[in-house]
């Protein structure tokens, strides 16, 4: 999914685009019985597959860093493995339109009225990112990001927490260079894991780490709620640390709805002019 990354501005970008998180530390007061392996690996693979042929919600977001905050809201259409519609208000006022494809972005830029009409691939030339359609559906849904179940993932063994990572333990040290064999050299920088519930059956919180440029993404899920059998987000704790800023991102799920078709629209308006 990601080649040379800047998480700084993965934040930034998935921030816009789709609409002091609790860090994960050995402070419950019991220990976890013990899972093997295996039991988790097929958790995990049940997890990057369920997910449902439509999906809509709104959400509330508050974002802040070092030197700004901000609140706004999105609502989010889905179509799976087709498009993606979002459309971003700010004081109850539409301010960006989009629909994100498999191979297409379209972005309708009210407040400055103009345009974007690109392939996927703007994101990471404006970005610094790179990433397929079915990450951002992962996103959204609170899927496992990136999992793929053709490649070995790893069991870190920890009395408090369900881990299971993209690299040993060893290897994910900070600082050390991860050396794996089994995967693209491209993903070699980049360190996911993974902690399931403590009942071992959910995702409940995700730590992408950057040993690279020292740049860590902690994703935790607060709350989800079950919609149609389906466990969606509800509310969202994210916190983007790197050497010259802290990011901050509240997302609260609202009237989440499954496999019920949404209309996806965007019209660019006449005299509307592209983005520069």
């Amino acid at each position: 999914m990601i080649r040379t990354i800047n998480f700084f501005s993965l934040a930034v970008s998935m921030l816009f685009l789709f609409s002091c998180a609790k860090q994960l530390t050995d402070t419950q007061q019991e220990k976890l019985p013990r899972k093997k392996a295996q039991e988790l690996m097929e958790v995990m693979d049940s997890l990057s597959h369920r997910k449902p042929d439509f999906f809509y919600t709104k959400i509330s977001t508050s974002f802040s860093d070092t030197t700004r905050s901000i609140n706004f809201k999105t609502s989010i259409r889905m179509v799976k493995d087709s498009a993606i519609n979002t459309l971003i208000t700010y004081a109850k006022i539409p301010i960006v339109n989009s629909i994100i494809t498999q191979d297409t972005v379209k972005i309708v830029n009210k407040k400055d009225k103009c345009y974007i009409v690109q392939s996927l691939g703007y994101i990471k030339e404006n970005f610094g990112i790179d990433f397929n359609y079915r990450n951002l559906e992962e996103l959204i849904l609170g899927m496992p990001l990136d999992y793929d179940t053709t490649q070995k993932y790893f069991q870190i063994h920890d009395p408090y927490n369900y881990i299971i990572s993209s690299h040993k333990k060893k290897m994910a040290r900070r600082g050390d260079r991860p050396e794996r064999l089994d995967r693209q050299d491209e993903k070699d920088d980049i360190i996911i894991k993974y902690y399931l519930t403590n009942d071992g059956h959910g995702l409940k919180a995700m730590n992408i780490e950057s040993p690279e440029d020292g740049t860590t993404i902690q994703v935790d899920y607060l709350t989800r709620e079950m919609v149609e059998n389906y466990n969606v987000p509800k509310d969202v704790m994210i916190v983007i640390t790197s050497p010259k800023n802290v990011m901050r991102i509240e997302m609260s799920y609202d009237k989440a709805e499954i496999n019920q078709p949404q209309p996806l629209f965007l019209v660019i308006p006449e005299g509307y002019e592209m983005c520069k």
